[in-house]
């Protein structure tokens, strides 16, 4: 069973055309990772997808009943406290006060920030925000969950944390995520399916699935896959290989 997102999507700002005719599907309650050069157009996809922008052609025809996105930058309101960041999508969606917060306050301590629930975001550190983003989609249980580079300018180790964080929740929630990743170890670790696009005019140029399980997914097992994915030269023209060891 697949769900179609996009069909024969072109996009264009002024002359520049960005994507140029995408068809999307992806499976229910998976990981689908997009990779390709900088500028391609990922990130307009994944605004195409969250109804931000309008294609110049084609159809979006997502009908996925909420949609929840994560940016790179954790975006956070600086007058409101760590739970009541967390609380503002329920807050959006009409969620009375009471309510709310406590749904914030059990998602505070799943992504471990219970005791920072009353900090401010001048009060955290940047992989603190960054949890404090990903609390705040998953608060409105994501029937389709955006991802752009939220865990680029993590640590190490603060990144592995975030990225067990989403895996865990899509496997828990049957949430299907879409993520946006320069980083090609990152998505052998967490893509059930990756798809690679070309350069401006965005493209698909090659498309893979993960054999493995995510519990699967190994060192040993992701250095094979880096190996064989590097000598794909429609892989290996469209990123520079970043391996974080200490996924590992």
């Amino acid at each position: 069973m697949t769900i179609k997102l996009l069909d024969r999507i072109t996009h264009q700002y002024g002359s520049r055309i960005v994507l140029d005719e995408i068809s999307l599907s992806v499976k229910p309650s998976k990981i689908l990772c997009l990779m390709g050069p900088s500028g391609c157009g990922k990130t307009t996809l994944l605004n195409l997808l969250a109804g931000l922008v309008s294609p110049t052609a084609g159809k979006v025809v997502q009908s996925l009943s909420s949609v929840a996105y994560v940016f790179q930058e954790p975006r956070l309101f600086p007058w409101e406290t760590t739970v009541e960041n967390i609380a503002i999508g329920l807050k959006a969606q009409g969620v009375n006060q009471t309510r709310r917060l406590q749904r914030a306050q059990i998602l505070a301590e799943k992504v471990g920030l219970a005791d920072a629930t009353h900090l401010y975001p001048h009060q955290l550190s940047g992989g603190m925000k960054q949890r404090v983003n990903l609390a705040r989609a998953f608060a409105i249980d994501p029937s389709l969950l955006l991802l752009d580079e939220p865990f680029s300018s993590l640590d190490l180790g603060t990144r592995g944390q975030a990225q067990q964080l989403v895996m865990k929740w899509v496997a828990e929630h049957e949430t299907t995520a879409i993520l946006v990743t320069h980083d090609l170890a990152e998505a052998v670790l967490m893509a059930d399916h990756l798809i690679v696009f070309s350069a401006r005019p965005a493209q698909m140029v090659y498309c893979w699935e993960n054999e493995k399980p995510p519990q699967q997914r190994d060192a040993a097992y992701i250095y094979k896959i880096l190996a064989q994915l590097q000598a794909v030269p429609e892989v290996a023209a469209s990123f520079s290989l970043e391996t974080p060891l200490s996924l590992f």
